[in-house]
Order: C-alpha cells, then structure tokens, then sequence
C-alpha cells in the first residue's frame, strides 16, 4: 500500500460495491455545497488533499483505429484530417518517458490507437514497459481490448496500470460507439485484474447524455468487483469531423458545476480511486481545477498534449501547483522499491 493512503480496516468510508443507480443519483440531486463537502471528506480520510498525481501520456501509435467511438479524432470512420502513424520505436517512447520524468510525472502512460492488441506487437511492447519501469516510474498503457493471455504478458513485462474506459453509462452507450460492446469493456478489465494489474477506468461527460447517464457511468464503476484503481473523468474535447464533437460546438460544453458534481460523486463511490481530471483541462479555468481539486481529484494530466488534444503546459500547471499550494505525488513504485 502506498503512503498517502490510509488503511481499509475500520475505515470510516470504507469501498461500497452495493450502490444502486437511484442513491448515485441522489448524491448528483444533493446541495452542491453540501455535495463538495462530503466528497471532500471522504478525499481527506483516504488522501492528502494537498498532494497531486502527475502523470504523463503518450500517442505511440497514432490514427487509424477501426473503432468509431464518437468523440475520437484517430478514428477512421471520421474525417479529422489526422494522419495515421505506425508504432513508435521503443528507444524513442522511453526518452519521452526519460523527459516526462524530468518534468515531473511520476506515473507515464501509453496509448496506442487500436481496436486490441495484436500479438505481433506484444514484444515491442514489453520492451517500451520495461524500459519506462526501469526509470522509477509507474506504467500505463491503453491498446483496446486484451485477451487473457495477452494481459498476463503485459503484467509480466512490468505494466502497472491498464486503462479502459467504459466511457459513459450502459444506457447511452449505443450514442457513443457500435463497433465494440460494453461486455467487451468488461471483458478486458477482469483480465486486467486476472492478471494482477490495477485498473485505470473512468469515462467521458458533455457528450449529450443526461445526467442519470453520468450517474449510471459512476454506478457501473462503483460496482465493479474492485473499484478503479484511477478514475479519469473527462470532459470532451470537441474535434471537428466527429459526430459528437459537432453536437458540442453546436450545442456547448457541460455546465462546470455539473462537472465538479461529476468528480464530487466519482470521490464518494470509489473513495479510493485516483480520481483524475483529464482532457478538457485546457479549457477548465484556474478556480474550476480548484473545485474539482476541493471535490476528490488527486491526479492531472500534465504535458502540452493529451494524445491528439491540447493540454496545458508545464509552466502553467506549476503556476496552478503554486496557486493552490499543491505538491506532486510520489510514484507508488519508487516507495514501494524504496
């Protein structure tokens, strides 16, 4: 266990793996200043408010992927005017690591454009894994649905985290994407488990859906056999050329409050999760961070890209740090090795 979490024994906000739908839903209904203070709360029993999660992510294969998730600009079923790339060389992904780590993060994450895994790829894989461990940094990875042996490779190759969103909830699946289901999701995550690894699983918000459907996203993570090990809550980045970025440009972007309720909610289902504010922090202001920092989030994205998307860069996210007296986190493998 790493140190800025406190024991489970005869916590006073143990995990719950029995919430239903209508009691997520009542945690969204609820006062918002009493919504934030609770989530705080939990966040405070389970973390140090004041420490933040840096973490990296890298496009190692970029474009082309045969998924049409409809928020997604490396998809080919749309026209983005994006390129596809082939998968980057190993020595290349880990002097970006090398970089990242200079920079600050303590967890880097790779992300290829891929329905799933081949096994032909496996190797260059496990060689990039391996490399990125050796540096004292945690490893991620998201490369589409897994098969059971295939994560038991990644695991043996030093991956830590493995990352597959379920997106939004069951119900509002259908508007996002066809091309794979959600038991697919599923399918890949209990591998994940299966084989050891820790789970980084969350979803996107302000892509048209209600928010019972945000409320059953939660819901369906917050009962999962073990909860996320890293909850990315997304707000979509809208790219021109894909279905559900035009309805946003055409429609605006989710209310700021309903996505601090969104983050609020994620930290009082899954108290133990790193709940992470990912894409669409470009355009977040400098009091909303702080609310969803004040609501449970305890991890950024940090570099000026989050794979095809805009991110804030580093002087502006060591600004905010400064702002708000925050420090990073240390990477669980370094203590753990320590």
């Amino acid at each position: 266990m790493s140190s800025h979490q406190s024991p489970a024994t005869s916590h006073p906000f143990p995990p719950r793996h029995d919430w239903t739908l209508d009691e997520v839903e009542r945690l969204f209904a609820r006062p918002f200043m009493e919504l934030v203070y609770e989530a705080a709360t939990v966040h405070r029993a389970w973390f140090d408010p004041s420490e933040v999660q840096k973490s990296q992510l890298l496009s190692i294969k970029t474009g082309g992927c045969a998924e049409n998730c409809g928020y997604c600009s490396q998809s080919a079923s749309f026209d983005t005017g994006l390129k596809a790339e082939k998968l980057m060389d190993a020595t290349a992904v880990i002097a970006e690591a090398m970089a990242a780590k200079a920079g600050g993060a303590s967890r880097f994450c790779m992300g290829a454009a891929w329905r799933e895994l081949k096994d032909r790829d496996t190797p260059k894989l496990a060689t990039m894994i391996a490399g990125v461990k050796a540096l004292g940094l945690e490893t991620c990875a998201t490369l589409g649905m897994l098969t059971a042996d295939q994560a038991r490779q990644l695991k043996a190759a030093g991956l830590d985290y493995y990352n597959h969103n379920l997106d939004t909830g069951p119900e509002y699946y259908a508007q996002v994407v066809t091309t794979r289901t959600y038991q697919d999701r599923l399918d890949t995550l209990q591998y994940v488990r299966e084989a050891g690894m820790s789970t980084c699983c969350g979803g996107i918000v302000g892509m048209g859906e209600a928010r019972r459907d945000r409320a059953s996203l939660l819901h369906a993570l917050a009962t999962l056999p073990v909860h996320p090990d890293s909850l990315p809550v997304n707000a979509l980045v809208p790219v021109t050329g894909t279905p559900l970025g035009e309805r946003m440009l055409a429609e605006g972007q989710i209310d700021p409050i309903e996505f601090v309720r969104t983050v609020a909610v994620a930290r009082i289902v899954c108290p133990k999760a790193m709940v992470r504010l990912s894409a669409g922090r470009e355009t977040m202001s400098a009091e909303m961070q702080a609310l969803c920092f004040l609501a449970g989030a305890n991890s950024i994205f940090v570099g000026g890209k989050l794979l095809t998307t805009p991110n804030p860069e580093q002087d502006e996210d060591a600004a905010l740090f400064a702002l708000l007296d925050l420090r990073p986190m240390e990477p669980a493998a370094v203590e753990a090795a320590a």
